[in-house]
């Protein structure tokens, strides 16, 4: 498991040793310049060294494994790094000790630039990796037959950039096929279009009751009215399209090969106007005695959702990066040092601070599906027999028009479960100059 980043390792250090190869070169020009320094003049003297070296033991109180035979040796540069990097294809932990038929990462078209969302600023620009760190986890530490390093950590304490992921913001999934690992979102908001709909009996499944007030008498000074109770399993009623902010809950996305995440959030629905046909019977002591048909019109305001969406990681392309960041390997579960939660076994990419996603405004119109409309027409019901609409009688038995008016829902909240919406906010800029998608 550990072979591909032991590589990578050694082309690192590798590349490093040539750095420092023109510093030696030059030693001999250098040493003219040196002056001794006593040891009174050295201690007064500070510095800061360009490599530094730390060590957590087992038992102590920083350690998040304390206890479990686990130390961890730390390797660090204190520097910021540039880096402008593209990868075509970023598959670890394929195979291996999760499992066959699948990578523990699994991302295409990985690309890391500087903050920027155009071609030339991409392109031109680079992140900024704030001190770089190697870590390795071993357990046994100071027994010289028994030590085993179970865990190997590449990370910054701080990364600043853009992070893009796959080739375009689309309704296909593409970018991240699987992810092991752990990240922060935000709470974040976007405006959700809905598309006109009919709703009828077959869609529901339910009947619309409710109450009239037929006015008697229309000279007379106080006009006696007769409440009516109708009952209808024949409607037809165009649901036209209308507009709904929508707030996402901040969440947590944690777990091994993981190909979607599961988001929640609230959308308050705008005014939702309604007109069509119903026809109506009207009951007395539960017994129907007329059949109306009648054109009704009005609106629904005040109407909640409660939103569930299952958003395929596919879809999420775009990730600006403003904290630490690690990418690890460990053959068992190990808690790194500042880490919120523990790396699971395998390959493990972490986001130690919340990300922001943006403005989640879907890009296409979202349908309203029988399964809301089953939790409207109960309410519904309910609020015409407490606030009866008025006509003259003649009206409410002969009329081919009712209008219903506001109905308002305050305290109605309906489940409203989406998946896979495409979001406006995920479009992104190459990481390239001219036309490739990719380079």
């Amino acid at each position: 498991m550990l072979k591909s980043l032991l590589v990578s390792i050694k082309l690192i250090l590798s590349t490093s040793c040539l750095v420092l190869i023109p510093l030696s070169a030059t030693a001999n020009n250098i040493q003219n310049d040196l002056k001794m320094m006593t040891d009174e003049e050295l201690s007064a003297t500070n510095g800061q060294a360009l490599l530094s070296m730390s060590y957590i033991d087992p038992n102590d109180g920083a350690n998040n494994m304390r206890g479990k035979g686990v130390g961890f040796y730390k390797l660090g540069m204190e520097a910021d790094i540039e880096l402008n990097a593209n990868i075509k294809h970023l598959q670890l932990g394929c195979g291996g000790i999760n499992g066959a038929g699948g990578c523990d990462i699994d991302i295409e078209n990985l690309s890391l630039s500087g903050m920027s969302d155009t071609r030339e600023g991409r392109a031109g620009s680079s992140a900024k990796l704030t001190n770089p760190f190697l870590e390795f986890a071993v357990k046994n530490p100071t027994s010289a037959s028994t030590r085993e390093v179970v865990g190997l950590r590449l990370s910054a304490e701080k990364v600043l950039g853009l992070l893009t992921l796959g080739d375009e913001n689309s309704d296909k999934p593409n970018g991240i096929n699987s992810l092991s690992g752990y990240l922060k979102i935000n709470p974040t908001q976007g405006m959700g279009y809905t598309n006109a709909r009919s709703m009828t009996y077959a869609d529901t499944g339910q009947t619309i009751n409710g109450k009239v007030n037929a006015r008697i008498c229309v000279i007379c000074i106080i006009a006696p009215t007769l409440t009516l109770d109708f009952k209808s399993d024949s409607y037809n009623l165009a649901l036209q399209e209308t507009t709904a902010p929508i707030q996402i809950n901040g969440t947590t996305v944690s777990g091994t090969r993981m190909s979607s995440a599961q988001l929640t959030g609230v959308a308050n629905i705008n005014q939702l106007n309604f007109g069509g046909d119903l026809k109506a019977n009207i009951q007395v002591l539960g017994v129907g005695l007329l059949n109306l048909q009648k054109e009704v019109s009005g609106n629904i305001t005040g109407l909640k959702a409660n939103i569930t969406v299952d958003q395929n990681l596919g879809l999420i392309h775009k990730i600006p990066v403003n904290n630490p960041f690690s990418l690890s390997v460990q053959n068992s579960e190990i808690w790194w040092p500042n880490a919120d939660v523990a790396a699971q076994q395998g390959w493990w990419m972490a986001f130690n601070d919340s990300i922001n996603i943006g403005d989640v405004t879907p890009e296409k119109r979202i349908d309203i599906t029988n399964d809301v409309l089953k939790q409207v027409v109960g309410p519904i019901s309910d609020y015409i027999s407490r606030n009866p609409p008025s006509c003259n009688a003649l009206d409410c038995l002969f009329g081919d028009k009712l209008g219903v008016g506001n109905v308002h829902l305050p305290n109605t909240n309906v489940n409203f479960p989406l998946k896979d919406l495409q979001l406006k906010n995920q479009t992104f800029a190459p990481n390239c100059y001219g036309n490739l998608r990719f380079c």
